[in-house]
């Protein structure tokens, strides 16, 4: 920017990166009046780390799992709260957390339990929340129970997880180790997690999602009475994941550099970020786009007249 527009210097961008707090109440205001929502809306929680291999100077960059990378690597943890209308398949980010807990001494489920509490307050309208099998806790699970209004969860459970399926009548066994009969298979099973109330149950579904890979999803919708329908519900989880790979690959996410002592200008960089993916998303939902195509059409007009008129002209002998 400083190096297009005059009115504008490093400087001056440094200052304001510097100087601003930009917290995530402002990503809401931003977002919430384009926000379309709908009764039966999902609220999905999940994370991604922004790879900063390359820079191990950097202040909240820490050796943490990426799901993305199938590896251990340096970068910032960054929790995301995304809100999907299931009618119009429209998706929006309406909160974030930062993990850092040398800090603010906060874990992921801290912050996705935070968020919770927030969604609530707005009187945001949805039913169900979605989120990966790291969010499987029995605080979270019994947090959103406890919301009323007949809240549901949907999460996948890791195939060690104890429960007991026998209405006490056996041990806890693994998830993995359970036996299911065909009318189990395709319609879940009762069960209770241990750790968890006695009187709190919940569904159980084996879900194939390739010949290789085999998913745990439970829920307390005890009315769910399809694997295939937990499966569908469980899918809309990828809808996050969809918000990280934009994010990343369009706003500049990962490429603040700013190093120690500097850590409000980091955040400040991430908040600019995703406030840029807000103003894409309404674009492109305006505009029936792709945020990719409303993204790469600024360019499009200068291409164009650049290959009409080229400032730079090629002369061949």
């Amino acid at each position: 920017m400083a190096d297009h527009l005059p009115s504008f210097s490093h400087d001056t961008i440094n200052r304001y990166l510097r100087g601003e707090k930009l917290s995530p109440r402002l990503l809401w205001e931003q977002v919430h009046p384009s926000l379309v929502t709908d009764p039966q809306g999902y609220v999905v929680f999940d994370d991604t780390v922004l790879d900063h291999s390359f820079g191990p100077l950097i202040e909240m960059v820490r050796r943490q799992w990426s799901g993305n990378k199938k590896s251990v690597i340096r970068g910032i943890g960054l929790v995301t709260c995304v809100y999907v209308n299931p009618v119009t398949e429209q998706f929006w980010v309406i909160d974030y957390r930062i993990f850092d807990p040398e800090t603010d001494g906060m874990s992921k489920l801290d912050h996705v339990r935070e968020m919770l509490r927030l969604v609530q307050h707005r009187q945001l309208s949805f039913h169900t929340v979605l989120m990966d099998a790291w969010y499987a806790a029995k605080e979270v699970m019994l947090q959103i129970a406890a919301m009323g209004g007949g809240k549901t969860f949907y999460c996948p459970l890791k195939s060690n997880r104890l429960v007991d399926d026998s209405g006490g009548e056996r041990a806890y066994r693994r998830i993995e180790d359970l036996s299911w009969s065909e009318a189990e298979l395709a319609h879940g099973k009762l069960v209770k997690v241990r750790g968890f109330p006695g009187d709190f149950k919940m569904k159980l579904f084996r879900v194939e999602v390739s010949t290789h890979r085999t998913e745990w999803v439970v829920t307390n919708d005890l009315a769910q009475g399809s694997t295939q329908g937990a499966q569908q519900v469980s899918a809309l989880r990828w809808k996050i994941e969809e918000f990280h790979r934009e994010a990343k690959q369009l706003t500049g996410l990962e490429d603040c550099q700013c190093r120690k002592a500097r850590i409000q200008r980091q955040r400040n960089h991430i908040a600019c970020s995703l406030l840029v993916w807000v103003r894409l998303k309404t674009l492109a939902y305006q505009s029936s786009q792709t945020v990719y195509q409303l993204k790469h059409g600024l360019l499009h007009d200068y291409l164009v007249q650049q290959l009409k008129h080229p400032a730079i002209k090629m002369l061949l002998a």
